[in-house]
């Protein structure tokens, strides 16, 4: 059985326990198909924020000041929000927050070219605690 199928049949399984969950945990059982709440793939940190879009950024641009980096750009409206940074290594940071739901904010980040998966997750923790 091919890996889509896979996964198009373990949605359709998980479905109706979709309708029982509320906020982040059901976007991400609906999104990775019960994979994690984190996944890092082709360079890129995906993940879902417990937490309200303007919450969210909020919490990068505090974990962007405490990690030290320089922001060169940062945009948001009221559905998503990007911001662009540099490590003192000159490494480019390119972090991407979507609205998910009221409450759930998809965040990608991207570290350089091909990405850096520590550096992504050090990042990412630093999301988190400051989103507390």
């Amino acid at each position: 059985m091919n890996n889509k199928f896979a996964r198009i049949i373990l949605c359709l399984a998980l479905a109706p326990a979709l309708f029982f969950m509320s906020g982040c945990a059901a976007v991400v059982v609906a999104g990775a198909a019960g994979a994690g709440a984190v996944a890092y793939v082709r360079g890129e940190l995906a993940a879902n924020l417990d937490r309200p879009l303007d919450k969210s950024v909020k919490a990068v641009r505090k974990a962007m000041k405490k990690l030290k980096f320089g922001v060169i750009k940062e945009t948001s409206d009221t559905v998503s929000g990007e911001f662009t940074a540099r490590t003192s290594q000159d490494k480019k940071i390119l972090i991407k927050l979507k609205k998910i739901t009221d409450n759930c904010t998809e965040v990608t980040i991207r570290v350089d070219t091909f990405g850096d998966q520590e550096l992504s997750q050090q990042i990412w923790d630093e999301i988190k605690e400051e989103a507390k």
